[in-house]
């Protein structure tokens, strides 16, 4: 079964925003371990433009699996919604 567009950009959303909760947390705890300092509102500054980016990653890499699946399979029809 093929996996919509929209189903493909909440799905790299959702993914994202547990990621952005797991790298405040990781930078909160990391960086003061390399020495570097950010406060709580530059960590969540910093995430949030990295989340962002894995958004777009995210989407774009599904789609492009999903378009690969679908040129494996010879699928030839389109019953799912773009």
């Amino acid at each position: 079964m093929k996996q919509s567009r929209t189903m493909s950009l909440i799905e790299a959303i959702t993914n994202v925003v547990v990621g952005y909760g797991l790298a405040v947390l990781t930078q909160v705890l990391a960086f003061p371990a390399f020495g570097l300092r950010a406060t709580l509102s530059q960590n969540l500054q910093l995430a949030a433009l990295f989340s962002i980016i894995s958004v777009f990653r995210s989407f774009v890499l599904r789609r492009a699996f999903e378009a690969a699946r679908v040129r494996a399979t010879g699928a030839t029809t389109n019953n799912a919604a773009p």
